[in-house]
């Protein structure tokens, strides 16, 4: 079975905003939602900024107060992003509803989970007791509760696949989604992913790694492609696409987005957190995506970097697609959008994902804002401090992840 497959609907939660319209032109305007943390004293802490949610109501997005005080906070973001998407996209598994239960299917993932609650809940048995452990501590810190009640929620009884590859985390659930939908598995998934850890241990274990930017300036300190750059900015959010079936969607009259169209998946087997320098692996399931995609030299295409701003990852990523499109590489139009949102680890590659599907539908590029100083080593055109409007046929998004996992999903305009 060869199925094509289409996006029909989108959320997110994010620093630049809590849903599409408010994402996507804030990215266009080059802001940059990057903040101080103020939710926590930061004295102990070489890393005083982060990608922070702004004005974040679950009310909002109709989730129950008593839900909201049970969940951890990637839950909620997780819940959120879902249902903008499934309100957009029209679907409904309840009874009479236009998708049988068992053929829509959720894959949500998140690279570390209930992050928060896990904290807590450390920190009350060292405290306290075991006894004040709370019961519901598992279910809410497992990294695939989210998926499970976003399924509960949208009575989703088809395939439930969270996903876990860290960085690339969502990347991959989108990729995983649209492979069992184009081979008859289901008929609709609501894939992405979330992230909520901007925590003072999270902080500090990424940062004793040498991960993180250390920069006083939260407007300049997430600087993909730049000599200047640091390491990343850690952030939080969600974002999630529903994926669906082209023939399902159009006999429903669907308001089709773009076509998922190819999905590159390989392994570094290099490093647990450095990429591969040469770029090869990381070369390869870009190819994948693009071959998939029917890619060819007439195509117009725009890649969303997963443009971490950490001295190995920018160099390495820059010769990848070097190897994926040989001399394509100088005409193609590239930027990362990580440098306004920071990195949302996790759901990074949804929030990508989808700023690559708002870039071919309208047709511009968003900005690599802070690009300021480019690396001679990072010589592609990298969309510099300023959107550029021009015509586009196809995207790609990629993302790396410890553990050397590499992802690439690829999107045709329809």
């Amino acid at each position: 079975m060869n199925r094509r497959v289409v996006v029909t609907g989108t959320g997110v939660i994010s620093p630049v905003g809590n849903n599409v319209e408010s994402f996507w032109k804030n990215l266009i305007d080059g802001y940059c939602g990057i903040e101080v943390i103020t939710d926590f004293p930061t004295d102990d802490l070489p890393v005083k900024i982060a990608g922070l949610v702004k004005d974040f109501n679950p009310a909002d997005y109709e989730i129950e107060p008593a839900f909201a005080r049970k969940q951890d906070k990637f839950t909620l973001y997780a819940v959120a992003a879902a249902w903008q998407a499934v309100k957009e996209s029209g679907l409904s598994a309840a009874e009479g509803g236009n998708i049988d239960p068992f053929r829509l299917g959720v894959y949500v993932g998140s690279g570390i989970g209930g992050f928060t609650t896990q904290v807590r809940e450390t920190e009350k048995i060292l405290t306290d007791g075991a006894k004040w452990v709370s019961p519901l501590f598992i279910p809410t810190m497992i990294a695939n509760i989210a998926a499970g009640n976003i399924a509960i929620r949208n009575k989703a009884c088809g395939p439930c696949l969270p996903v876990v590859t860290a960085c690339a985390t969502s990347t991959h659930a989108i990729g995983e989604a649209y492979r069992a939908i184009k081979h008859g598995y289901a008929d609709a998934i609501i894939a992405g992913g979330s992230e909520a850890c901007v925590l003072p241990l999270a902080l500090a274990g990424f940062a004793n790694a040498k991960a993180l930017s250390r920069s006083e300036d939260p407007k300049y300190a997430s600087l993909p492609f730049n000599k200047n750059r640091g390491g990343f900015v850690m952030s939080e959010g969600a974002a999630v696409l529903v994926l669906e079936e082209y023939e399902h969607a159009v006999n429903r009259g669907a308001v089709i987005l773009a076509e998922v169209c190819g999905y590159g998946n390989t392994c570094d087997a290099y490093h647990v957190t450095a990429p591969r320098p040469d770029g090869k692996t990381q070369a390869a399931a870009i190819r994948m995506a693009l071959d998939e995609a029917g890619y060819n030299s007439d195509d117009k295409l725009y890649i969303n970097a997963h443009g971490t701003g950490t001295a190995l990852n920018d160099v390495s990523e820059t010769q990848a697609f070097k190897i994926a499109l040989g001399d394509d590489a100088y005409k193609a139009r590239i930027s990362s959008t990580k440098s306004a949102m920071g990195h949302l680890l996790g759901a990074a590659g949804a929030a990508e994902a989808l700023a690559a599907i708002l870039a071919l539908r309208n047709s511009i590029v968003p900005p690599t804002i802070n690009l300021d100083e480019s690396d001679p080593e990072c010589d592609l055109d990298y969309t510099p401090n300023k959107a550029a409007e021009c015509e586009l046929t196809i995207a790609i998004s990629d993302s790396l992840g410890f553990g050397g996992h590499n992802s690439c999903v690829a999107f045709r305009k329809i």
